[in-house]
This record gives C-alpha cells, sequence and structure tokens, in this order.
C-alpha cells in the first residue's frame, strides 16, 4: 500500500480518536488533516502506523483543547458538541455490531459533556484506553508522560464517567419508535399525545451560540410540551419539514426550512420509556458539516408573519389594526 492508502485506512479512527477529545468536527478533520501534514513531512518509520498516527493526533488534540477552554468559557448559552451521524462512528470500526452501540454510548452528547470537565490529559488517557484499548505503555508516549501517570489519570477520569454518566434505555428500536411518535406529536401539534411521551421534568435545552433561538430550561410535563409545540409547529406552517436522523447513537431530527436550510437539530434521551432531555443544535457553525443552515432571520419573519394570519383568520370579525403587519 501507498503512504497515502496507509493513512486513509485509518483516518476514520483518528477522527474518532479527535472527535471524542474535541466535540467538535471541524476541529477533529483539521487534527486530522494536520496529523497528514506531519506524517508525510516526517522521515520517521514508525514500527506501528496505527500507534503512531494515534499519538500525533492526540497531541494535536490536546493542544487544541487547552486554547479551546477560553473560548468556551465564554460561549453564549449552552455548549454542545456538534452533532454527529451514528454512521459516522460505524465507519471507524470493524467491530461487532454490540461493540458498535458501546462506541456509541462514549460519543452520545452526555458522554462528551462529561468529558469536559476532564483536564486536556485526563480526556486523552480516557479516550485513548478505555473506547480505544491502547495499552499504557502506548498512551504513555502518546501523552508524553509515565506508565503510572497514565494509570492515575485513567483511574481518576474512569471513576468520574462512571459516577456521573446517565443511563440510556437500550433498545434501538423502540428509542427509534419513541422518538418518532414525539416528532409526529410536535408536527401535528397534539400537546396531549406529547404529554405521554415526557418525563415528569423534562430539560429542554437549545445551543445557538447566541446566533438565534431561546436557550430553554427545565420544564414540568405540561409546560414543556406547550413549549415544544409553540416553539415548533409553527414552522410546518411555512414548510418546514423533519427528517429523522440518529446522532451520535441516539435518536433525533433535522429540522429543515422549505429550501432544505437546516434550522437546527434534535436529540433526544431516553430513560424508562420517557424523553428526559431535548438537546437543540441551532448555531449555524457548529451544523454546516451537515449541509447549508437555514436562514434564521428570515425564517423568524415568516414564522411572525404565519402567526399574524392565523390569528387574523381565527377572528374574521375583526379588523387588523394598522400595526398588525
Amino acid at each position: 500500500m501507498t503512504q497515502t492508502e496507509d493513512f486513509e485506512a485509518l483516518r476514520p479512527l483518528l477522527f474518532s480518536i479527535a472527535y471524542r477529545m474535541l466535540g467538535s468536527v471541524g476541529e477533529a478533520e483539521d487534527a486530522v488533516q494536520e496529523t497528514w501534514l506531519r506524517y508525510t513531512s516526517s522521515s520517521t518509520e514508525p514500527d506501528s502506523l496505527k500507534a503512531y498516527l494515534s499519538t500525533v493526533v492526540t497531541r494535536i488534540s490536546i493542544d487544541v483543547l487547552q486554547s479551546a477552554r477560553v473560548r468556551r468559557e465564554t460561549y453564549i448559552g449552552p455548549w454542545f458538541p456538534e452533532p454527529l451521524p451514528t454512521d459516522s462512528l460505524r465507519s471507524a470500526t470493524d467491530d461487532s455490531p454490540e461493540q458498535v452501540l458501546e462506541l456509541a454510548d462514549t460519543v452520545s452528547a452526555a458522554a462528551l459533556l462529561l468529558l469536559e470537565r476532564l483536564s486536556p490529559l485526563e480526556r486523552a488517557v480516557f479516550v485513548l484506553r478505555e473506547v480505544f484499548g491502547l495499552e499504557y505503555q502506548e498512551i504513555a508516549t502518546a501523552v508524553d508522560r509515565s506508565e503510572a501517570a497514565c494509570r492515575q489519570l485513567a483511574s481518576r477520569a474512569r471513576r468520574h464517567m462512571q459516577q456521573e454518566l446517565p443511563r440510556f434505555d437500550a433498545d434501538p428500536q423502540q428509542q427509534a419508535e419513541l422518538a418518532q411518535r414525539f416528532f409526529n406529536a410536535i408536527k401535528e401539534g397534539e400537546i396531549d399525545q406529547l404529554k405521554e411521551l415526557l418525563a415528569a421534568e423534562v430539560e429542554a435545552l437549545n445551543d445557538s451560540g447566541g446566533a438565534g433561538g431561546g436557550q430553554g430550561g427545565v420544564y414540568d410535563v405540561e409546560r414543556a410540551a406547550r413549549f415544544l409545540v409553540s416553539g415548533v409547529s409553527p414552522l410546518f406552517a411555512i414548510g418546514a419539514s423533519l427528517q429523522p436522523q440518529e446522532f451520535n447513537g441516539q435518536p433525533g431530527a433535522i429540522l429543515r426550512d422549505r429550501t432544505g436550510g437546516i434550522i437546527c437539530t434534535w436529540t433526544l434521551e431516553i430513560l424508562d420509556g420517557r424523553i428526559h432531555k431535548v438537546r437543540s443544535m441551532s448555531n449555524p457553525e457548529k451544523l454546516s458539516h451537515l449541509g447549508g443552515p437555514a436562514d434564521l432571520h428570515t425564517l423568524a419573519q415568516e414564522r411572525s408573519q404565519a402567526r399574524r394570519r392565523e390569528r387574523k383568520s381565527s377572528s374574521p370579525g375583526l379588523s387588523p389594526s394598522p400595526n398588525t403587519l
């Protein structure tokens, strides 16, 4: 195989390491590209190309993480990892479906948010050891620490993840069916049906990066159902559509405007047959890898106009005031 073919065979693995480290598709792709540049410009002939390239991409990711922390401290509103279609995970491993599902659990939004709380070194050691099963000798080389130090870092990170990582319903088919009912209820504006699917307390949060849309919060089931319907159902009146899509091993969807532009993505966290968390991503910069974003400003204007037309049609005996339009 040529140098390019050798590298391309390992690209899915390198991306998978970088994405779990960084929580950003764009930054992960940049880290992999930088790994390629360093590989082609180096005279090193490694005994194990996989170990060598894993080391390079890990060190690059650690450097990116250290600089990214400052940016994320000033980020407007909730910060979520960029949604990654689950199919992308399957290309990174030749393991069995059960092992693929286990890997998907390590890249859920909840898992990546917990990894954000670790130091860059803890995060790197945890990913390399717990997710990809590297030996401590290889990890020590990758992060430039002793094996003993890596064992301590792994122990701290493992304890943190085990204590904090929430449980999810394990049956993908049941999750997909519940998610479909959820999105159908929102599309049809069926508040009562929606309430049957939601937990007693629902966390509905939106990552917009200040680009548009509210931040959400924690709601009881009644308020959550009305909040979700009132915010989304009017969009279907102006041509919006829902595309079911599994992200990061969890059920979700892409909401598009009438031209196909991406308004936002959703991922759902399901436990005991109920939806406990709804994570929305509407920051255009964090959706570009999925396609062209919608014009949120124009969309908001069109939705307001549709609401005014609806109110006017529901009150035919009243004349609109001059300021209605």
